[in-house]
């Protein structure tokens, strides 16, 4: 028995060794957003992927950083500045030191449009896609090789409304590339579509043009919010906000053609809706979609990797209100999710046979977080 006892000894001693340490950033809302106190802006911590634990390392002011951009590699971040109208919509962009775990503001740019919520960078860091949800439009901040920001080069404007009360106007909340950033593919929750876009990273101004038959119409009354792609298989996955739905589509070179929808509640409720969220899994097995609303829960699905059809596994309470904004780290044993209306980060552990989540019991306390990033590796860990 000694042998087996001593390769489980040496065999969780080398995944110790290689267990690593992220940093966590953590975007909020500064002014409003039910906030239990005075945010600071963007919160820096370490995040340990052994135990699930994070510690934090510093902090740096900004207005109202409700979502955030991460370079490849971490040298830089981006942060949408969502006003309110108060102030004209901006993004902000920041130098980060990954030996110190510090932030570094560099400049900031107009958005556009008012109340930009979602950002976006390219792999090749030359364009910064900037979502404005009161604005109804999007475009495209060029990026120096310092990681500062040019003033925007090309703005597309929404017309029209939707089904709705919320859909008065138009309201663009994603800008998300395709896995291999041929493709655009933006969400516009008050005219119920979704909008498919060629991008060219080397373009000297004007990164975006339209596809032919690029306009994908979702039921109306829906209000699209944020898409996941499956990165290695030709599935997407879109979150709408106003009916609490999740749809299945088929991807090739930029076409969606749906495969399924259903509901991300459980069968028979009839709670407040406000869905907002959705990721695949690292590995691609499962996906997981938030619900605020009354609902404030993850849905969980697994994936048929054949057919790209979801079945459902299960809701997990977030253990808080406000799910706005969730995200799982690189080895897809942790989701975190922050809790907008309870001032919380939770940290759950994923069964990796079955998806479901477990309350680790540790929780961060932050004044509004709405939006999680992870990465890049700290030095020598």
């Amino acid at each position: 028995m000694r042998l087996p006892i001593l390769l489980s000894v040496l065999l969780l001693s080398v995944s110790s060794t290689f267990a690593q340490k992220y940093y966590l950033f953590i975007g909020t809302y500064t002014e409003g957003g039910l906030s239990s106190g005075p945010s600071k802006g963007i919160y820096v911590y370490q995040f340990d992927e052994a135990t699930g634990d994070a510690t934090p390392v510093s902090t740096i002011a900004t207005d109202n950083p409700s979502y955030l951009a991460l370079t490849p590699g971490g040298k830089y971040l981006y942060a949408v500045n969502e006003t309110d109208g108060a102030k004209p919509g901006g993004v902000s962009a920041f130098a980060f030191d990954k030996t110190t775990g510090q932030l570094k503001f560099l400049d900031k740019q107009a958005s556009g449009g008012d109340d930009p919520c979602y950002i976006s960078v390219d792999s090749h860091r030359k364009w910064a896609l900037v979502a404005n949800y009161s604005g109804g439009s999007f475009g495209c901040l060029p990026i120096h090789a310092d990681g500062s920001l040019g003033a925007m080069t090309q703005l597309v404007q929404h017309t029209g409304k939707g089904a709705t009360a919320r859909q008065e106007k138009p309201h663009v909340h994603s800008t998300i590339l395709s896995p291999d950033e041929k493709y655009l593919v933006v969400s516009d929750l008050g005219l119920d579509q979704l909008s498919v876009y060629h991008f060219n990273a080397r373009a000297a101004t004007h990164p975006l043009t339209p596809m032919q038959d690029s306009i994908v119409p979702i039921t109306p009354g829906s209000g699209p919010r944020h898409t996941s792609f499956y990165s290695g298989k030709p599935y997407v996955y879109l979150i709408s906000e106003l009916t609490g739905t999740v749809d299945a589509f088929h991807y090739t070179a930029g076409k969606l053609s749906p495969i399924q929808r259903l509901s991300s509640n459980p069968e028979g409720y009839t709670g407040d809706i406000g869905s907002a969220d959705i990721h695949v899994a690292p590995g691609g097995k499962f996906l997981y979609a938030s619900n605020r609303g009354d609902g404030n829960t993850i849905a969980i699905y697994a994936i048929d990797n054949a057919t790209g059809k979801l079945t459902s596994v299960g809701f997990q309470s977030t253990e808080g209100k406000g799910p706005r904004n969730f995200m799982i780290d690189p080895s897809g044993k942790y989701l975190l999710v922050g809790n907008q209306r309870s001032n919380t980060v939770i940290i759950f552990q994923i069964d990796a046979k079955t998806g479901l989540l477990t309350d680790t019991g540790k929780k961060l306390e932050i004044p509004a977080p709405v939006c999680l990033k992870m990465g890049p590796k700290v030095p020598g860990m």
